[in-house]
């Protein structure tokens, strides 16, 4: 990643500082790190003839790519790699069916995004990347991965290292080192991740000031029903999931956004969440949406919460 010719103004002395220590971090020599790096290296020989991102299914390679044994050692790699959140997936023929099917929800991005060919992109919480290979399909000059998460770090390289696309870069930064990133995206996609942040308004000025002037900032997140400008704060857990902080309804999202000092703010898109798009697979074993539910009430999340929704967000600098 050349950062002084694709961020000009970003603080690349700490940033250079920052990525080496990160990269030293996870090139230990220990149990938690060799579990990704052995079978990376195991397989870094094989590459796909052809990929195709644009349909719902993220493709990379053929089954005839790769020989026999290199496809059982990869079925194993990618079992290895459980539980996959995010999908779906075929690699080399393989399909992965993952725990949500985020399809859906690039879908319902698709008709507000802004034009991505030739941008500069920032995907927050980035995952393994499949919304990052779906950019891809719209020729971005970079798309910039923010993933802190081993698992899903190295789970993205393994993909790409397949794929080959050299115009999607992950990193194991997170939002909070948007900060470095002053004035740098053209576009940033965060989603599913301002709940998790205890102070909200600092993660959204932190996205404003990372935006270009008259960049775009695509927003999902998870909510609660209603028009008052409330949030709900949990006890503990908000659907069995921990470290949720602010769950706002929409119209307190917008008013956030707007206070912030965003422009054009538009939701458009908002939708009840459900186990059609969240669910246990082959390929995530854990507990998922159905069990994140009142059984005796479908109104009320496990801890007598307010069911969650989903909202999208579109507004620009």
């Amino acid at each position: 990643m050349h950062l002084p010719d694709l961020f000009p103004h970003a603080r690349h002395q700490q940033l250079h500082e920052l990525l080496a220590q990160k990269q030293a971090w996870i090139n230990q020599e220990k149990k938690g790190f060799l579990r990704y790096r052995i079978p990376l290296q195991e397989l870094s020989h094989l590459r796909a003839t052809w990929c195709d991102f644009s349909g719902d299914v993220v493709r990379i390679g053929t089954p005839s790519d790769i020989a026999s044994s290199d496809r059982e050692r990869l079925q194993v790699v990618l079992r290895g790699l459980m539980p996959w959140r995010k999908g779906p997936f075929s690699v080399f023929g393989i399909d992965i069916d993952a725990e949500w099917r985020s399809d859906r929800k690039w879908n319902r991005l698709i008709p507000e995004i802004p034009d991505l060919s030739g941008k500069i992109i920032a995907d927050i919480g980035s995952n393994n990347g499949y919304y990052m290979f779906r950019m891809a399909y719209h020729r971005p000059a970079l798309v910039l991965g923010f993933e802190p998460y081993v698992h899903h770090y190295f789970t993205f390289t393994l993909l790409n290292g397949f794929a080959g696309q050299s115009n999607l870069q992950s990193t194991l930064l997170g939002i909070e080192h948007l900060p470095l990133f002053p004035e740098s995206f053209d576009v940033i996609f965060c989603m599913g991740i301002l709940y998790h942040r205890p102070s909200p308004i600092a993660a959204l000025q932190e996205l404003l000031a990372a935006l270009k002037p008259g960049g775009w900032l695509i927003l999902e997140s998870q909510a609660i029903p209603g028009n008052d400008p409330v949030a709900l704060f949990p006890e503990h857990t908000y659907a069995k999931v921990p470290g949720t902080w602010f769950v706002p309804t929409a119209t307190c999202l917008r008013h956030w956004l707007t206070r912030t000092g965003f422009r054009e703010v538009h939701c458009f898109c908002e939708h009840a969440m459900s186990s059609m798009e969240q669910r246990r697979t082959p390929w995530m074993e854990f507990e998922s949406f159905q069990d994140f539910i009142d059984k005796d009430n479908p109104g009320l999340t496990i801890e007598g919460y307010p069911v969650p929704r989903r909202v999208f967000f579109k507004a620009t600098k």
